[in-house]
């Protein structure tokens, strides 16, 4: 029986879905102050479901902006989105009640070293971006009355003006290390990034009583992270 059969699954046991990395590492010492530890690293795993020392709580391993999805049609009960992946899914079906203060970033434009942004921004100019958050740049430029041709790519943001591709990118910044790397500089900030605890709107009804002592430690942790 599939653990994604959310008619059929056991309804005393919780999925929480995080992606790898920073988010992973981020969320391990919330599930701690809930008492839950997982035990397996998914860095070294190649499994996708990943058990925990409660037998009732598992975790799955899904990609960063996939999660939201996951939890909206309740293959998942929990997990754990940056803002800038639920800006772009749009949140439906999903309660928000806890911003985590985890995996801290920022949503910047960044050009190639050179590039008069200030002077092509003023003129209306109209600009080539590329990102992968089509929704947040589209905003962002409106707001601004700049006219932007927009160009969705999944990786390698940072190629796209050295190659001609684009004139600036929208993309998550957090040491700017990679700008630099590759010759591009940050010449905007659009608002700060950071993790937040999203949960199913019936599981949230349906399994309140096991889920509310782990959003409590969840907003405990979160609140000495701040």
């Amino acid at each position: 029986m599939s653990v994604f059969n959310s008619q059929a699954r056991d309804q005393s046991q919780l999925i929480l879905a995080l992606s790898k990395g920073r988010i992973f590492e981020d969320t391990l010492p919330l599930l701690e102050e809930a008492g839950i530890t997982v035990t397996e690293n998914p860095e070294t795993s190649r499994k996708l479901i990943l058990a925990t020392n409660d037998p009732n709580v598992r975790v799955i391993i899904v990609r960063a902006t996939d999660v939201p999805t996951y939890v909206q049609h309740g293959a998942a009960d929990f997990g754990v989105a940056g803002k800038d992946v639920l800006l772009e899914h749009g949140g439906e079906g999903l309660y928000q009640p806890i911003d985590l203060n985890i995996a801290a970033c920022r949503m910047s434009v960044a050009v190639k070293n050179g590039f008069d942004y200030a002077t092509a921004v003023r003129q209306g100019a109209r600009l080539r971006v590329a990102t992968k958050f089509v929704q947040t740049a589209r905003e962002h430029f409106a707001a601004k009355g700049v006219h932007v041709d927009l160009i969705k790519l999944y990786g390698s943001m940072e190629l796209a003006p050295l190659v001609g591709l684009s004139d600036a990118i929208v993309d998550v910044v957090s040491t700017g290390n990679t700008l630099r790397a590759n010759d591009l500089v940050e010449v905007e900030e659009i608002m700060q990034i950071s993790s937040r605890l999203i949960v199913n709107q019936a599981a949230l009804k349906l399994k309140r009583e096991r889920l509310q002592p782990i959003l409590a430690a969840f907003e405990r942790a979160s609140k000495m992270k701040k």
